[in-house]
C-alpha cells in the first residue's frame, strides 16, 4: 500500500480509541508511505474510556438535554435477530405543543450523531444544529431524528446489501427492512410524526451514505429525502449502479450529496456518477444537490459542518405542502388511527395492493380508528387525500 494513509489507534474498538491528554477527540493520524516496509513510533496520550493520565472517570455527555433521549438500549431487530441502542431527538416545541406533528429523519451510526462520549471520532451535533435553527426561525417545522447505533463488528455487514469480497457486507437489505417495517411503525405509533413519504428522510456518512442511497431506491414510497455524506460507494460500486439502473429513483425525491474532493481517489467521482444517473432518471436539478468542498475530510467534524445546509435543502420551508397527516397502527389489533391537520375533520383513505389495484377505499374522520381486518397480510400503498392535497406511505399488515 502506498500513498497517504489516515488512521487512529484503538485497543480493539471505537469505544477505546485514542484521545488527547484531556480525553478529547483528535483528528486522524496521517502517514505517507512511499515504498517498502515503514516503521513508525507513536505515542498515545489517552484513551476514550480513560480520564487524563489513565485514571477512570465518566465522560460528560454532550447530548442536548432534554431533547435527546435513549428510545431503547436494546431495541430488537427481528430481521437480524439482534438488539441495538436507538436514540431520538425531539424538537424544541415537542412537549409544549402537544397537537403538532413532525417530519422524521432516520440516521445511522447513532453513536456519533448526538454525543461525543459515545462517538468514536467526535459527533455530528445534529441536536444542537436543529435546535439552533429553530431558535433562529430558520426551521419553522422542526424535525424528529431517530438514530440507530451501528453494530460494531457487524457495521460493514449491515450497511451494505451487497458483499465485498474483502470486507463483508450483505445484510443491508435486512437492516433497511428493519427501519421500514419495524422501527418506523413503532416511531409513528408512539410519537407525533407526519407519516407520509413527503415528510420522511434518511441520512448517513460513509457506509451510511451507501445504505441511505440503497434505502431510497428500495423503498421509494417511504423516503423522499436522502442525505448522502462522503459515501462509500466503492464498497459495492458495480452492484450499486446496476441496482439504480434497475430501480430508478422516484423523481419526487430530494438528494443531497457532499464529500471532500480528496477524501479518496474514487469518492467524488463515484458520487458524481450517481448524481448524473439520478438526473438522467428525472430527478429535477433543484432537488439534486451536489457539493465537493476542497477541505472536506472523512470525519465527523466535516459532516457536522455540512449538516445544516443538507437539512435545509432536504426539509425546505417553502416545499409544496403535502397533506400533513399521520396514519399509524392503533393499540387495538387490525386498526389504523387517523390524525388530520387542524380544521380538517374528514379525508379519503385508499389502500392499494402491490398490483396497484384498490383493496380499501373509505372516508375517514380525524382521531378515529379504521378497521383493516378484512385485508390479507402483506404490503400496501396507503394514500390519504383532502381535495388536492395528498400523502402516501407504505403499510405492512401483519
Amino acid at each position: 500500500m502506498k500513498g497517504d494513509i489516515e488512521f487512529k489507534i484503538t485497543r480493539g474498538s471505537w469505544n477505546t480509541v485514542e484521545t488527547d491528554a484531556q480525553q478529547q477527540d483528535i483528528a486522524n493520524r496521517h502517514l505517507n508511505v512511499s515504498s517498502g516496509p515503514t516503521v513508525v513510533e507513536l505515542q498515545v496520550a489517552n484513551w476514550k474510556d480513560n480520564g487524563a493520565g489513565g485514571a477512570q472517570k465518566p465522560c460528560r455527555s454532550t447530548a442536548l438535554n432534554p431533547n435527546v433521549q435513549i428510545l431503547a438500549a436494546d431495541f430488537y431487530i427481528p430481521q437480524l435477530k439482534r438488539q441495538r441502542r436507538v436514540w431520538i431527538y425531539l424538537p424544541n416545541a415537542y412537549v409544549a405543543d402537544s397537537a403538532k406533528r413532525y417530519p422524521v429523519l432516520y440516521m445511522h451510526d447513532g453513536q456519533n450523531v448526538f454525543d461525543a462520549c459515545t462517538g468514536f471520532s467526535g459527533e455530528w451535533g445534529v441536536d444542537e444544529t436543529l435546535s439552533q435553527l429553530q431558535l433562529q426561525g430558520l426551521d419553522a417545522t422542526g424535525c424528529l431524528v431517530v438514530a440507530v447505533d451501528n453494530g460494531g463488528s457487524e457495521r460493514l455487514n449491515e450497511l451494505s446489501p451487497w458483499r465485498n469480497p474483502e470486507y463483508g457486507g450483505g445484510q443491508g437489505e435486512q437492516y433497511v427492512d428493519f427501519l421500514v417495517q419495524t422501527l418506523k411503525p413503532y416511531i409513528d405509533a408512539h410519537y407525533r410524526t407526519l407519516t407520509g413519504r413527503e415528510f420522511t428522510g434518511i441520512a448517513g456518512s460513509s457506509m451510511g451514505g451507501l445504505i441511505s442511497t440503497y434505502a431510497a431506491l428500495q423503498y421509494p414510497e417511504v423516503y423522499s429525502k436522502v442525505g448522502v455524506f462522503s459515501p462509500a460507494f466503492w464498497f459495492a460500486k458495480d452492484s450499486l449502479f446496476q441496482y439504480v439502473n434497475q430501480h430508478p429513483a422516484k423523481p419526487a425525491t430530494r438528494f443531497y450529496f457532499v464529500s471532500g474532493t480528496t477524501e479518496s481517489e474514487t469518492m467524488a467521482p463515484l458520487m458524481q456518477k450517481m448524481h448524473a444517473v439520478l438526473a438522467e432518471q428525472g430527478v429535477p436539478a433543484q432537488t439534486l444537490a451536489y457539493s465537493t468542498p476542497a477541505d472536506g475530510k472523512h470525519a465527523e467534524w466535516f459532516w457536522k459542518r455540512e449538516f445544516a445546509a443538507a437539512y435545509q435543502m432536504l426539509y425546505p420551508a417553502d416545499q409544496p405542502a403535502a397533506l400533513a397527516c399521520g396514519v399509524f397502527n392503533s393499540a387495538a389489533p387490525d386498526k389504523l388511527r387517523i390524525a388530520l391537520p387542524a380544521g380538517i375533520r374528514t379525508a379519503k383513505l385508499e389502500l392499494l395492493g402491490v398490483d396497484g389495484q384498490p383493496r380499501l377505499r373509505k372516508k375517514v374522520q380525524a382521531g378515529k380508528e379504521v378497521s383493516v381486518g378484512q385485508l390479507r397480510k402483506g404490503q400496501y400503498l396507503l394514500r390519504m387525500s383532502v381535495g388536492k392535497q395528498s400523502s402516501t406511505q407504505l403499510y405492512f399488515k401483519d
